[in-house]
C-alpha cells in the first residue's frame, strides 16, 4: 500500500496529515508513506522528524495586499504554478501512489489535481468551517470530502456526500491530567488559571488587551495568568511593570512561548486564544471554555467561522479585533471566570463537540480508498 500526502505551509495542515499517516504507519508497518511540500517551509523539518520521506515543489500563494514587492511575488507565484504540473507529475509517476491526500496549503491543489486527472484516487481535509479557495475547487472532483465542522459543508459542492472526521489531537494532550498538569506548574487549589496567547509572533491585539486585564485583575489572589506574548510582544513585561504588575509575582507569569501546552490547556480553567482549527479542537478535547479573539489577517475570514462554530452551541464566547475594547474583554472575562455555573456550561458545550478519533476515522477513509 502507497499514500501520498500532501500538505504544507502551517502546522495546522502538516500536523493533522502527520497524525493520520502515524496512525496507517501503526495499522500496517509495510505501507509506504510518502509527503509532498512546499521548498522552504515547516513541513522540511516537521516531516522528516516525524519519520517519513518527504518531496518538495516551488511553490507559493498568492498576496492581496497590492505593493510593488508583492506584484513582483505574484508573478512568481504564477511562474510556479504553470511549472508545478511537471515536478508533481514526476513525483507521483515515481511513487505510484494507491491513494493521494491532501490537507491543506498551496500544495495540496496542483498534487491532488494531477492526481485526480491520472486516475488515482483522492481525498481532501478541510481543518476549517469556511473552505479555502482551493479545497472548493478540489471538493468538487475528489472521491472523499473531510471536514473539521459539519458548518464546512454548506461552503462546498463536492461529488460524493463529506464526511466530518474532526481533527486530531495530540496524544499528549490527551494524555494530560488537570490535577499533575496544576501541580506542576504550582498553580493552588483555590485559584483559577487564566491562559492567554496570540500564537509563536504574540498578536498585538491580544498583548494590549492582556495588559489591561492583568494590570485590573492581578492584585485577585484567587487568580493565576499565564501569558504567552510571543516574538513581538518581548514589551509585555515592562509595560506591565509600568502598570504597578510584578511578573515574577505569586499570580503572574509571562512568558514569549508555551512549550509544554498540554500541561498549560489541562490546568486551565479560562482560555484566551485565536480561533485556529487546531486551538479549537485542543478546547474541545479538553473541554475548556475560552474566549476566541479570531485573527481577522488569514484567507476567507476562517478564524471568525471557526469561532462561530462553537459560539453557536455555546461553547464558547468570541470577540472580533475590531470590537475589542479593554471593557470588552473585562466584561467577557468576568462573566465566565466569576460565574462558575456558566463556565462549566461552556465546557460542557465544548467537550460535547469534540471527535476524540478523528485520526482513526481519516486513516478508515483514505486506506478504504485504496483499491
Amino acid at each position: 500500500m502507497k499514500i501520498l500526502f500532501a500538505a504544507g505551509g502551517t502546522g495546522g495542515h502538516i500536523n493533522p496529515a502527520l497524525a493520520a499517516a502515524g496512525e496507517i504507519r501503526e495499522r500496517y508497518p509495510d505501507a509506504e508513506i510518502l509527503f509532498v511540500g512546499a521548498k522552504g517551509k515547516m513541513e522540511a523539518k516537521l516531516v522528516p522528524d516525524a519519520g517519513f520521506n518527504l518531496k518538495t515543489i516551488r511553490i507559493a500563494g498568492f498576496q492581496r495586499k497590492i505593493s510593488i514587492e508583492n506584484i513582483f511575488r505574484n508573478i512568481l507565484a504564477i511562474l510556479y504554478l504553470i511549472l508545478s504540473p511537471l515536478s508533481v507529475r514526476k513525483i507521483i509517476k515515481d511513487f505510484a501512489p494507491d491513494v493521494v491526500v491532501g490537507f491543506g496549503g498551496y500544495v495540496s491543489g496542483p498534487v491532488v489535481q494531477m492526481a485526480a486527472k491520472m486516475g488515482i484516487p483522492t481525498a481532501i481535509h478541510e481543518q476549517n468551517a469556511y473552505p479555502g479557495v482551493t479545497n472548493k475547487t478540489l471538493a468538487k472532483t475528489v472521491d472523499r470530502v473531510m471536514l473539521t465542522a459539519e458548518e464546512a459543508e454548506k461552503h462546498l459542492s463536492p461529488k460524493n456526500p463529506p464526511v466530518v472526521t474532526g481533527l486530531p489531537v495530540r496524544g499528549e494532550m490527551l494524555r494530560a491530567d488537570r490535577e499533575k498538569s496544576r501541580k506542576e506548574l504550582g498553580i493552588r487549589d483555590d485559584q483559577k488559571l487564566v491562559l492567554s496567547m496570540g500564537g509563536s509572533l504574540g498578536a498585538l491585539t491580544i498583548n494590549n488587551a492582556m495588559v489591561d486585564l492583568i494590570s485590573q485583575y492581578h492584585t485577585n489572589d484567587n487568580l493565576y495568568f499565564l501569558h504567552a506574548m510571543g516574538q513581538y510582544g518581548l514589551w509585555v513585561p515592562d509595560k506591565l511593570k509600568e502598570n504597578g504588575v510584578q511578573t515574577e509575582g505569586k499570580n503572574v507569569e509571562i512568558r514569549e512561548y508555551i512549550s509544554d501546552m498540554d500541561r498549560c490547556m489541562s490546568a486551565a480553567d479560562l482560555v484566551i486564544c485565536r480561533a485556529g482549527a487546531s486551538s479549537l479542537s485542543e478546547l474541545q478535547a479538553l473541554g475548556k471554555a475560552s474566549i476566541l479573539v479570531p485573527s481577522p489577517n488569514v484567507s476567507e475570514n476562517h478564524q471568525f467561522h471557526n469561532a462561530m462554530a462553537l459560539v453557536n452551541k455555546g461553547a464558547a464566547l468570541v470577540v472580533e479585533e475590531k470590537d475589542l475594547t479593554k471593557e470588552k474583554m473585562a466584561e467577557l472575562f468576568e462573566s465566565l471566570i466569576f460565574n462558575d455555573e456558566k463556565r462549566l456550561t461552556v465546557e460542557a458545550n465544548a467537550k460535547a463537540m469534540a471527535v476524540m478519533d478523528a485520526k482513526e476515522k481519516i486513516a478508515d477513509i483514505i486506506v478504504s480508498l485504496v483499491k
